[in-house]
């Protein structure tokens, strides 16, 4: 039968060594890396880094699942709380801003256009939300594009789509390739997919390029890396804003500063770290956030990915505490900001 096999192979600990062996794109977009041959898949079609290509270990996995937490009686007795701030007046402001609503979402504001990143309003389909949304859901009206990173739940949901989809059917959505297969399952709103390093089509002076990550994507354990995943450079007049996406450390930083010099807010991911002997490859800790803003070159580092859901062993705080003994320690470059959720962010 197939499921018990499946569940030999996954306990097994057998890893498969991709290998990148064809390069893709949207045909109809513009790619802007100079010389870049697409985004690449490996021998079986499915997509993979170019610098560290994602190897399911799955006896990783059950050690991960099973080991015990080093940090437990830590974060059995914290109490920290992300601060949540309930005034939305900001959706009535002219102001060019980005607001976090938590965990990965953005709200962000250029010369009227409004765009949201990876909306989550509820619950995960396992674990508890541990931060309120700091604005009613339904007041999120007027809409004109929707960028969703990846397809992991806390980044791609469904319920979440689906009503901003029925307050906002004007709205489009822009990601990663194949992504839309997904997607389109749930909203009819128009999508347009990229691959890494390619520009949307989009309206009204703005600009918004798909960028590559040190990551991976699935909803389950039969549809890996069958969809793509990465982070988005927003831009519309002299404002550049960068969004990370879920990513690991990687040279990627370094090449989309010398792509994009002059950004002025780099959005990147300092949270679901611990361990990092599991977690690195997928996701920063504060250290490497730190040193993936400096690379970027923003000009403003605004963290993200901690205090609403607890993913990983670290204590949901902890991101923030040491990114801010790393500022009072004089090893923060320009400017950290760490916001609270629903505190506007005035470009």
């Amino acid at each position: 039968m197939l499921i018990p096999h499946l569940i030999r192979k996954f306990l097994s600990g057998k890893k498969k060594i991709p290998v990148i062996s064809n390069y893709t794109s949207n045909a109809l977009l513009q790619t802007v890396m100079p010389d870049w041959k697409g985004t690449p898949v490996d021998q079986d079609g499915l997509f993979i880094n170019h610098e560290f290509p994602t190897v399911i270990d799955y006896k990783a996995i059950v050690k991960f699942m099973l080991q015990r937490n080093p940090q437990r009686e830590v974060k059995k007795w914290d109490t920290w709380r992300i601060p949540v701030l309930k005034d939305d007046a900001w959706l009535r402001s002219d102001h060019d801003m980005v607001v976090w609503l938590g965990h990965a979402s953005f709200f962000i504001q250029l010369s009227g256009i409004r765009i949201l990143i990876d909306p989550v309003f509820g619950q995960l389909p396992v674990g508890k939300r541990f931060s309120a949304l700091p604005v009613d859901p339904d007041k999120l009206r007027n809409i004109d594009y929707i960028l969703v990173s990846h397809a992991h739940y806390d980044h791609c949901d469904k319920k979440s789509l689906q009503l901003l989809s029925a307050n906002n059917p004007q709205a489009e959505l822009r990601c990663g390739l194949k992504l839309d297969q997904l997607i389109r399952k749930w909203i009819s709103n128009p999508i347009e997919t990229a691959g890494w390093y390619q520009q949307f089509s989009v309206k009204d002076d703005l600009k918004i390029t798909f960028l590559p990550s040190r990551h991976w994507a699935n909803r389950s354990m039969f549809d890996v890396n069958k969809t793509l995943w990465g982070g988005f450079l927003i831009q519309h007049g002299n404002k550049r804003i960068y969004y990370g996406g879920d990513s690991g450390h990687g040279s990627h930083f370094n090449a989309i500063g010398k792509l994009f010099p002059g950004i002025d807010v780099a959005l990147i991911g300092a949270g679901a770290y611990a361990p990092t002997w599991f977690m690195s490859p997928h996701h920063q800790d504060p250290y490497y956030a730190l040193k993936a803003f400096h690379d970027v070159g923003a000009e403003t580092f605004i963290p993200f990915h901690y205090g609403t859901f607890d993913s990983a062993d670290e204590p949901m705080g902890e991101p923030e505490q040491i990114l801010s003994r790393l500022e009072r320690e004089g090893e923060v470059k320009k400017r950290l900001t760490i916001l609270k959720l629903g505190e506007m962010y005035v470009l």
